[in-house]
């Protein structure tokens, strides 16, 4: 009688183990689960971001030489011209006074801040210098010509610096222009060189030139 006591007590004690051993496996694994997925998860998105935030900060960068000279702050600095359209922009930058002088002449002041996604082929003061006195107060005082020229460094949307590399654009004035180049050294219609790139305006991708674009017709 003792015996089978004995053999009772053993075997209900190994039942009420059994199921307590079984449970603590189950958590431990549970826990292995968990610190082997979350360490993964979280590098995984970790790259992600920095790999996006990277490529989205050099896409939007000015370059070339004489971004230098552009202000460092206030509305003419490339985050003032960013809040401004294009024609507002261009007459906060002393560099390009003498085409702002023009777009007022000609009277496409409204027509340029009232366009939406452009880029505009702006020529410097240097730019203008270059043309002869004499030929550019003619050009000053013929508002059908002066128009023609201003309009023709306008392309009806925004190309980014990779579009220049091998490009053909209509342009406001209904001509085409070409572009051509790499990395940060760009030219358009094979002699303009331009000088300081992928400035954002409110409304337009600016690419400031050395040279004045002549249409063709």
């Amino acid at each position: 009688m003792n015996t089978r006591i004995r053999r009772t007590a053993v075997t209900l004690a190994a039942a009420a183990v059994l199921p307590l051993a079984l449970s603590a496996c189950s958590d431990s694994s549970g826990d292995s689960a968990k610190s082997d997925s979350s360490p993964k998860a979280s590098a995984s998105a970790s790259d992600d971001g920095m790999t996006g935030s990277g490529s989205t900060t050099s896409a939007d960068q000015p370059f070339g030489a004489a971004c230098s000279g552009v202000p460092t702050s206030g509305a003419g600095s490339f985050d003032g011209m960013a809040k401004d359209p294009v024609a507002t922009a261009a007459s906060n930058n002393p560099a390009l006074s003498t085409l702002v002088a023009a777009v007022k002449k000609a009277g496409l002041v409204d027509t340029l801040n009232n366009a939406q996604n452009i880029t505009v082929f702006a020529p410097t003061n240097d730019a203008f210098a270059k043309i002869p006195k004499a030929t550019l107060d003619k050009v000053l005082n013929d508002k059908a010509q002066l128009t023609k020229i201003l309009t023709y460094h306008v392309v009806g949307q925004k190309l980014a610096p990779a579009d220049l590399a091998k490009g053909s654009f209509d342009t406001l004035e209904k001509s085409k222009l070409t572009t051509s180049g790499s990395g940060e050294s760009y030219t358009v219609n094979g002699s303009a060189k331009v000088v300081c790139g992928n400035v954002k305006t409110a409304n337009a991708t600016v690419y400031i030139i050395d040279s004045v674009l002549m249409p063709t017709s």
